[in-house]
Formats: structure tokens, C-alpha cells, sequence
């Protein structure tokens, strides 16, 4: 089992480094990272994290954008996802602007 994400950021037309991304299940957070130079966080999870059930990214836009020096909206975006196939690749992108985002479940 493994989780990606890829964060663009679609105002600037560049990939968003420096967003730290959080996993939980739960209240539990599973794993915590920051986006590389090319907006992606990768093998960032313990071994048989995060199994089967509900989870949520917790993307900390706010501070992105603040050291951006640009103003913005949401100070963070949560995306709430289920596994159902723990042995499968999941890869969930992040499409981000100061005053929306979008996301899809990506391969």
C-alpha cells in the first residue's frame, strides 16, 4: 500500500513546494510531510500505513501562500478519501489557487 499526493499551484502555474501535509485516520495522524521542489510527497508513511478506512489529508495552504506573500482564502484544505484495497496505490493530487482548489483521484 502506498499514498502520494502532487501539489500544483495553479495560480502560478508551478508545482507548490514547501506545503506540509498531514494523514489522519481519525484523530490520529499516521504521517506528517512537506511537498518537494516538485509539489510531491512520496514514501513518506510508515509500512502498512495507512490500511483499509476514512481518511483525510490535511494540506496547511495558509502557510503556503502566506510565505508566497500572497493572500488567501482557506487556510487549509482537507480531502476526506476511502481505501478499500489496502494493497493498492493511491495517488491524490491537489489542483491550488488563493481562492479555490480542486482534487481527483489520480494513478
Amino acid at each position: 500500500m502506498s499514498l502520494s499526493t502532487h501539489v500544483l499551484d495553479s495560480s502560478s502555474g508551478r508545482p507548490a513546494r514547501g506545503v506540509a501535509v498531514r494523514l489522519l485516520r481519525g484523530e490520529r495522524v499516521l504521517g506528517a510531510g512537506v511537498t518537494d521542489d516538485d509539489g510531491r510527497l512520496r514514501d513518506w508513511l510508515p509500512d502498512g500505513e495507512p490500511g483499509r478506512g476514512v481518511h483525510r489529508l490535511v494540506f496547511d495552504t495558509g502557510a503556503y501562500f502566506a510565505a508566497c506573500g500572497v493572500a488567501a482564502f482557506y487556510p487549509e484544505v482537507v480531502v476526506t478519501f476511502s481505501i478499500d484495497d489496502p494493497a493498492a496505490h493511491y495517488h491524490v493530487p491537489l489542483l491550488l489557487s488563493p481562492f479555490a482548489y480542486s482534487t481527483y483521484r489520480g494513478s
